[in-house]
C-alpha cells in the first residue's frame, strides 16, 4: 500500500448535492492571507474521489497562486464530478449549481467561488442564489465579468522576460509559438502573438477553431502534435498534466510559457526541464491574471490599476527566472519560495499579534 500523502488543507467539504446527485467538493487549502479564492471546475472523472483528488491539487496551487500574485486571498477550489458519460440538462445544471453554494456557505466566507473549466460567469448568478460568497459575476449584474482577457494579457505579459531567459531578447516577433488549446484564453493570446509579428502553430480538440487559425494566418495542426512540433515556445492552454517525463524528453522547443493549470504531469518535470535547458516560466505564476481580475473589481479597483498589476505579471516572472538562475534551482522551486515566504509571513505576524 503507498503512503499516504501529507494533508495540507484547512478543509475539505464532499458532500453529493441533495438537488442533482452529484458529488460536490470544495477545498479549502489555505486562509493564512485572506478568504480563499478560487473557481468552480464541472468536469467529467472516472470516480468522484478523482474529482475529489482535483480539487485538493488546484487548491493547493491556488494558494501559491494568489501568494505570488500579492494578492491578500487564501487558496481553495472547489470541483461538480460528473460521472463518465454524463450530459447535464439545464435543470440538472441548476439543482448543481444550487448545491454548490450551500457547500460554499457552510464555509462561513473563508472560501469564495468563482467559474473555472466547465463553469460560466452566469453559472456564478446561480450559486448567488445560495450565498454571498462568489465573484466573478457578469459585468451588466455589477461583477468582474469573464477575466479570459485579463489572464490572456498576464501570460502575454510573462512571455518577454521568458523570451529574454532563453534567447537574451525579449522580442516575439519572427519568434515560433506552439499555442495547445485556443479557448477563451488561448484564443485570445493568438490574436495578441500574431499581431506582434509572431509565427504560430496552434491547434485545438475543437475542429471548429480552425477559422480562428486562418484569420491568424497561423499554421493548423493536430493536437497530438502540439508536443512535437519544433517552435521556440510551447504555450499550454488547455487541461493540465501533459508535460509527461517522455513528452519533456523529446519536447523541440526551448520556453514553456502558458495559461494552463499544473501542466507538469509530475513535480520532477521541473527539473527535467531544467537538464534539457528549456526555460520554464511557472503556470501558478503565469497564469494569475483572472485573479487579479476577480480581487481588483471586488475591492473597487478601477481598470488603469488593475492592467498595472496584470503587466506586472512579467516583473514576478522575471524575478523568478532570475532567482532560479543564481540559486541554481528550477523557477518552480524559485516561484513556490516566494509564494510561501508570502505566506510564512503573514501567519507569523498573525502569532504575534494574536
Amino acid at each position: 500500500m503507498s503512503a499516504i500523502p501529507e494533508f495540507t488543507h484547512e478543509r475539505v467539504l464532499t458532500s453529493m448535492g441533495t438537488r442533482s446527485g452529484l458529488v460536490i467538493t470544495v477545498a479549502l487549502h489555505s486562509s493564512v492571507l485572506g478568504p480563499a479564492l478560487g473557481g468552480c471546475r464541472m468536469w467529467t472523472y472516472p470516480t468522484w474521489a478523482d474529482g475529489q483528488a482535483d480539487a485538493l491539487r488546484l487548491s493547493a496551487a491556488m494558494t501559491l497562486k494568489n501568494a505570488a500574485a500579492g494578492l491578500d486571498a487564501g487558496g481553495g477550489k472547489s470541483v461538480i464530478a460528473l460521472p463518465m458519460g454524463t450530459a447535464l440538462d439545464a435543470e440538472r445544471r441548476r439543482a448543481a449549481l444550487l448545491d454548490l453554494g450551500d457547500l460554499v456557505e457552510a464555509l462561513d466566507g473563508r472560501y469564495r467561488t468563482a467559474e473555472d473549466v466547465g463553469t460560466t460567469e452566469h453559472d456564478m448568478l446561480v450559486v448567488r442564489e445560495r450565498t454571498e460568497h462568489v465573484v466573478g459575476l457578469p459585468a451588466e449584474s455589477g461583477g468582474a465579468g469573464e477575466p479570459a482577457g485579463a489572464t490572456a494579457l498576464g501570460v502575454y505579459s510573462a512571455i518577454a522576460p521568458t523570451l529574454e531567459e532563453a534567447f537574451g531578447s525579449d522580442d516575439i516577433s519572427g519568434r515560433s509559438f506552439v499555442i495547445s488549446g485556443l479557448g477563451q484564453v488561448g484564443g485570445r493570446l493568438a490574436r495578441m502573438l500574431a499581431g506582434h509579428g509572431a509565427r504560430l502553430f496552434v491547434t485545438d480538440i475543437d475542429e471548429g477553431k480552425r477559422q480562428l487559425a486562418d484569420d491568424l494566418g497561423a499554421q493548423w495542426i493536430a493536437p497530438d502534435a502540439a508536443l512535437t512540433t519544433p517552435a521556440d515556445v510551447l504555450v499550454p492552454a488547455g487541461l493540465g498534466g501533459i508535460l509527461t517525463d517522455e513528452a519533456i524528453d523529446a519536447l523541440p522547443v526551448r520556453a514553456v510559457v502558458g495559461p494552463a493549470n499544473n501542466p507538469l504531469a509530475e513535480r520532477s518535470g521541473a527539473e527535467r526541464l531544467l537538464q534539457r535547458s528549456i526555460v520554464y516560466a511557472p503556470d501558478f505564476v503565469v497564469n494569475a491574471g483572472g485573479v487579479i481580475h476577480l480581487e481588483g473589481i471586488a475591492h473597487g479597483q478601477q481598470w488603469p490599476e488593475i492592467a498595472h498589476r496584470l503587466t506586472g505579471i512579467g516583473e514576478t516572472v522575471r524575478s523568478v527566472l532570475r532567482s532560479a538562475r543564481e540559486h541554481g534551482t528550477t523557477p518552480l522551486a524559485a516561484a513556490e519560495a516566494l509564494a510561501t515566504a508570502r505566506i510564512d509571513r503573514a501567519r507569523a505576524h498573525a502569532t504575534v499579534t494574536a
